[in-house]
């Protein structure tokens, strides 16, 4: 069938517009539509080229779709190598060679191009006639890999020249990578598959360019920075390496922004330390900074010595990643309670420090990389971040490790740790004993909205604590006021007004009380609810975590936080030595009253309610005297099950427990109980 012109001009000036932006968007990162609108481009040109096979072409944009399979990469031969760069680790070595080029030229000052050294793959592209035909990875220099078919589909890589003049023959060379927050992204999609991981964003571009599989490649955000050229056939180049880079730009390929021409040895160490203070800041990772002659007939006249081009170097950044041997993992416990491993190390100098410490994050990250003593593990330290223990080097590790298992106790108070469901974070239990933690517990008992001891700043609690004054909240009402009038800038008449304010905090209320006791997520409003439900702290303290999540606005994580507290014999001596101490409240009814109609039974909502939410109707029935758990056990009462009820309505039909609707739902808030429960089903 043959192509009706209009279709065939249609799809030219499709291929056309969309090579147009993608210059835009990927080389001058100035895009003039949405991507809805390039999407319709796209999505026009693909429905023609389906009805018309004729109209592909090999430049179209369609046809970065990976192709199937390959076995095995082919060899390719570069015409002219590709280089490797001689190594500057000091301003010193940077002045030598600065010192060696304007000596060999005999000029007083060199022109450079400086740019970021990208830490990707470098990569030669050739195009004939601006259509690109051949992609091959470094390799030794002189042999590379052909993978052709996987650069194709990196988006910023043209597949075809823009512009007029181009040469009959050129090659580009350059650095595929792969940007920091696409880095970021790969790594958690391949943790939900349950996948292996990349090391870092270098190891994720090699393994994504060199798939077999290039279907694979386009899944994978590389992108490309050119830097250079080798083999040019056809047309002449400019004489200066900027301006070859700028005719690059303009013929669609993607340059380095960050490069800049600096004249002498000083700009090109400002250079350096410019990109070093904003290398973490960059989209991209970079390892130091590469300088090259401007001038070609310079970069020709220096030469070459062994694999490396004289009038190049690459100015290193210290490594941000070194090998270093596991002597130990401590536990340190943080000021809220939260346990961080801690591996100690044999000293590296990484990053431009000496490190002997790095964090391992939580007790997953450990499990997840199996880090155990005596490993040989890799340290990563960028910029200001803690170094970090990025993974393990199997190879190298001894016989007879053992995986790490983490404390269940806390290293510094013996407290029960303790790992609330979906939370990452372990934490310490004994938050009122806890050395670890007595700063912030006493300031937060302290605060205005739990005991209200006015006068109780930060500074002063840090220097109680510091001088060994007070160990826990209770030993605040053993406070003297010659103690306190002792302290740094503390006069007789602020030591005055604290005593009494210590002696007014004693009467207050059992809500304040519980707040001031710092329970993880037992806030305000759950503090006040579990005072006027249960109404005194003997009946809370009895509560199990079902019983506790029959309370409005408790759930699981909620009621472990709170039985686990008060589990604790450390917490429960403060507590008790608060009452000794003289603080106190009146004990309140608790609000649920024996008469109402639904007082002693539980229930269970599970699936969708059409009429209400679960949490209206938890209100509802709470109000009616009712418990509402978030499980079902042989004591539920009666299980709600809306539209998609899973687990729990197949445990309560399991276990005999009578099931509702949400129409008995409904009677049932109404009031209409039909001679009473005992009668329904």
């Amino acid at each position: 069938m043959s192509v009706p012109q209009k279709e065939s001009r249609r799809a030219r000036e499709l291929r056309e517009q969309i090579q147009e932006h993608n210059y835009l968007y990927y080389v001058l990162d100035a895009p003039d539509i949405p991507d809805v609108e390039y999407d319709r481009l796209l999505r026009e040109l693909e429905t023609l080229e389906a009805r018309y096979p004729e109209l592909i072409t090999p430049d179209s944009p369609t046809q970065r779709v990976g192709a199937e399979p390959v076995k095995a990469f082919g060899q390719v031969i570069h015409e002219i190598p590709m280089l490797s760069l001689g190594n500057a680790f000091s301003d010193q070595e940077m002045s030598d060679f600065d010192k060696r080029i304007r000596e060999s030229l005999e000029i007083d000052a060199v022109e450079y191009m400086a740019e970021p050294k990208l830490d990707g793959l470098a990569i030669s592209l050739i195009y004939e006639k601006g259509l690109l035909t051949q992609g091959a990875t470094r390799g030794d220099g002189v042999t590379g890999e052909n993978v052709t078919r996987n650069v194709r589909t990196i988006p910023s890589v043209p597949l075809r020249l823009r512009g007029k003049n181009i040469p009959g023959l050129l090659e580009v060379r350059g650095e595929v990578f792969m940007p920091k927050k696409g880095f970021t992204e790969l790594n958690k999609a391949q943790a939900a598959r349950d996948e292996k991981q990349f090391a870092n964003p270098r190891n994720a571009a090699a393994g994504s360019l060199r798939q077999l599989d290039p279907r694979i490649t386009r899944t994978r955000p590389l992108t490309m920075f050119c830097y250079g050229i080798g083999k040019v056939e056809g047309k002449s180049m400019p004489d200066r390496h900027n301006d070859i880079m700028q005719l690059l730009r303009d013929w669609g390929l993607r340059i380095n922004p960050d490069a800049k021409i600096v004249n002498g040895l000083n700009k090109c160490l400002d250079y350096y330390k410019k990109m070093a203070q904003r290398r973490e800041k960059l989209a991209y990772e970079i390892d130091g900074v590469v300088y090259k002659v401007n001038q070609i007939e310079q970069q020709q006249k220096l030469g070459f010595v062994s694999r490396a081009p004289r009038w190049a170097i690459a100015y290193k950044f210290p490594a941000q990643e070194e090998m270093t041997r596991l002597l130990a993992i401590d536990v340190q416990v943080g000021r809220t309670g939260a346990l961080t491993p801690v591996a100690r190390l044999e000293p590296v100098f990484v990053g431009g420090v000496t490190v002997t410490n790095a964090t391992l994050h939580n007790e997953d990250e450990i499990r997840r990389k199996d880090v155990r003593v005596g490993d040989t593990v890799i340290v990563r330290r960028a910029g200001d971040v803690i170094p970090e223990v990025v993974s393990v080097v199997k190879t190298r590790r001894p016989k007879k490790t053992k995986p790490y298992r983490f404390p269940e106790k806390c290293p510094e108070c013996g407290s029960e740790i303790i790992r609330l469901e979906g939370q990452a974070i372990a934490r310490c239990s004994g938050g009122l004993y806890c050395p670890a933690q007595r700063k912030e517990a006493i300031k937060h008992f302290a605060s205005r909205r739990a005991m209200d001891i006015d006068g109780l700043g930060d500074k002063l609690i840090d220097q109680m604590v510091e001088q060994g004054l007070i160990k826990d909240v209770a030993d605040l009402y053993t406070l003297s006021q010659e103690k306190l009038a002792g302290l740094d800038r503390m006069a007789e008449k602020s030591a005055v007004n604290i005593m009494s304010a210590l002696d007014k905090s004693k009467q207050t209320t059992l809500a304040r009380f519980l707040y001031a006791l710092g329970i993880r997520e037992v806030g305000e409003t759950t503090a006040r609810t579990l005072a006027e439900q249960a109404g005194s702290l003997e009946a809370i303290t009895k509560l199990d975590e079902e019983q506790l999540q029959a309370l409005p606005d408790v759930g699981p994580i909620v009621a472990r936080s709170i039985t686990t507290f008060f589990h604790q014999a450390h917490n429960r001596d403060v507590i008790k030595k608060l009452q000794k101490a003289g603080i106190h409240w009146p004990d309140i009814e608790p609000q649920t009253a024996n008469d109402k109609p639904l007082t002693g039974k539980t229930f269970v909502l599970t699936g969708t309610l059409a009429s209400m939410t679960r949490d209206e109707a938890k209100n509802k029935l709470q109000a009616l005297g009712a418990r509402v758990s978030s499980s079902v056990s042989k004591k539920t009462s009666y299980v709600v099950a809306g539209a998609d009820s899973g687990s729990k309505l197949t445990k309560a039909q399991a276990l005999g427990v009578p099931v509702l609707d949400e129409a008995m739902l409904a009677r049932v808030i109404e009031g209409d109980l039909s001679g009473g429960l005992g009668d329904w089903p």
